[in-house]
């Protein structure tokens, strides 16, 4: 028993590396794909299955991730400059904002995951992978908002700020994100289940 309990962590350690590696190549990748001033997310999919496979502790772990990568790439340029600009109006709040959002969006995907999983786990599956999205974007639109109004308003140019925060900065973001997830939905499913079946092997 002690053994198989054994196996069982170095498995899960695994997985999770795997999975941190894929979120660090994603969202690299991602850094260059921009609607707007900010990068598309693909990597919210590992955050999700983690999440699913090893409870909402491994997608906060897992979010936290997908936040620093997008920290560090920032603090390389890569994005554009835009959050070395945050960080230099307020750097408490661009650092909450980019690992905050993302640990959130892991942490909260996994308990609405573990709420639904026993009725159905193709539901429990897509309502994760539409909750992921909306608590990464719905963080971020918050966190700009409490730490950036005067950012958002000189970006804005005399824009309706309602407007230009939900459909301008963050809208079209968010729908290729839930959209990419929604689609990999299945795929999803199918990776959970495979991976539930090895743990009980």
């Amino acid at each position: 028993m002690e053994k198989k309990q054994q196996e069982s962590k170095v498995q899960k350690l695994t997985i999770l590396s795997i999975f941190t590696a894929v979120i660090i190549v994603l969202q690299v990748l991602c850094t260059f794909i921009r609607f707007g001033p900010f990068s598309i997310t693909l990597a919210l999919a590992p955050i999700i299955i983690g999440a699913a496979m090893y409870g909402p502790s491994a997608g906060a772990y897992l979010g936290g991730v997908f936040g620093l990568v997008v920290l560090v790439t920032g603090l390389f340029g890569w994005d554009g400059g835009v959050v070395m600009y945050l960080l230099g109006q307020n750097a408490v709040g661009c650092v909450l904002i980019c690992i905050g959002k993302g640990a959130a969006a892991g942490w909260i995907s996994g308990l609405v995951y573990k709420l639904f999983e026993k009725k159905s786990l193709p539901l429990a599956v897509i309502l994760a992978a539409i909750v992921c999205p909306v608590v990464n974007t719905g963080l971020f639109v918050l966190g700009m908002m409490a730490f950036f109004m005067s950012t958002l308003e000189a970006w804005a140019g005399g824009q309706n700020m309602v407007y230009y925060v939900f459909i301008v900065l963050a809208g079209l973001n968010f729908l290729v994100e839930l959209g990419v997830n929604l689609l990999l939905s299945s795929g999803i499913t199918s990776i959970i289940r495979y991976g539930k079946r090895r743990e009980r092997v």
